[in-house]
């Protein structure tokens, strides 16, 4: 076998989950995902890391070893390296083998590595849950439209939470907890979206009756988002797509009937 057919080869197990061998790597980082996970998990818990803290630390750098392997493998196979390495995939498997590097100079950084988790996404072209992965991108359009209508909601939320932080501090004042704008402010965003901590409450009558003015006010705001939202998700349609991974770009799930890359016109080749 030569060098081109190895590389191609390998391509298509690392990149493609359409494929057996595909799909069994997939799964199998999967596993070693979860298990790296548990694993640092569990060794924060006191009374497993004194009976067993040797042995996750060495399953940890196993793990690590094996993503890091498999994360040099990915930039060997694939046509444009540097596509890969800027991609989202390909920052996000770098920072999965990082922190456990780091942390031989920076002890607690280690735990950073749960950052793998966010791997957790391939489930989705593993499972070739296609359907789903349609609907996460009708979901990301539909984000991505609502955006500027959020924007504005949020703008006029910050103003709102001010006018009526401003109000509170001077309906109840320091004496009662209102010590300051800033926390009067902070005692509005507790409030209006209905969380209610506690820890500052009006004590006169008419600072009362604003707060129930405005806990009212807040079951209403809380729904605006989601209708915008809801509104953009059922206007965006998204054509079904394949799970092919375009060489050229690193850019997913195409067309099924698509012969060239939506994003780059990288010619798809035939698995």
């Amino acid at each position: 076998m030569s060098t081109a057919e190895l590389k191609k080869r390998l391509y298509i197990i690392i990149f493609e989950a359409d494929t057996p061998h595909g799909k069994l790597f997939d799964v199998v980082l999967l596993w070693l995902i979860l298990l790296s996970i548990a694993a640092l998990s569990l060794e924060t818990v006191e009374s497993i890391s004194e009976s067993y803290g040797p042995w996750l630390y060495l399953l940890e750098w196993i793990i690590t070893g094996i993503f890091t392997l498999e994360y040099i493998l990915r930039i060997l196979v694939t046509t444009r390296p540097l596509i890969y390495i800027r991609s989202f995939f390909g920052i996000i498997d770098l920072l999965s083998v990082l922190p456990a590097y780091v942390a031989l100079f920076v002890a607690s950084s280690k735990y950073l590595a749960v950052i793998r988790a966010l791997r957790i996404l391939r489930v989705f072209r593993v499972l070739n849950l296609t359907s789903h992965v349609g609907q996460g991108e009708q979901l990301r359009e539909a984000m991505v439209k609502s955006w500027p209508k959020i924007t504005v909601f949020t703008v006029a939320m910050g103003t709102l939470v001010l006018l009526l932080g401003t109000g509170m501090y001077v309906i109840e004042g320091p004496e009662h907890g209102f010590n300051s704008i800033p926390r009067s402010v902070y005692w509005a965003i507790v409030t209006l979206t209905t969380v209610g901590y506690g820890d500052i409450t009006p004590h006169t009558t008419l600072g009362q009756s604003v707060s129930a003015i405005i806990m009212l006010l807040g079951y209403g705001i809380i729904a605006i988002p989601t209708g915008i939202v809801s509104v953009e998700l059922a206007q965006t349609k998204v054509p079904p797509r394949q799970l092919r991974t375009c060489q050229g770009c690193m850019t997913e799930h195409h067309a099924i009937d698509a012969r060239y890359c939506r994003h780059c016109g990288h010619f798809l080749e035939a698995e």
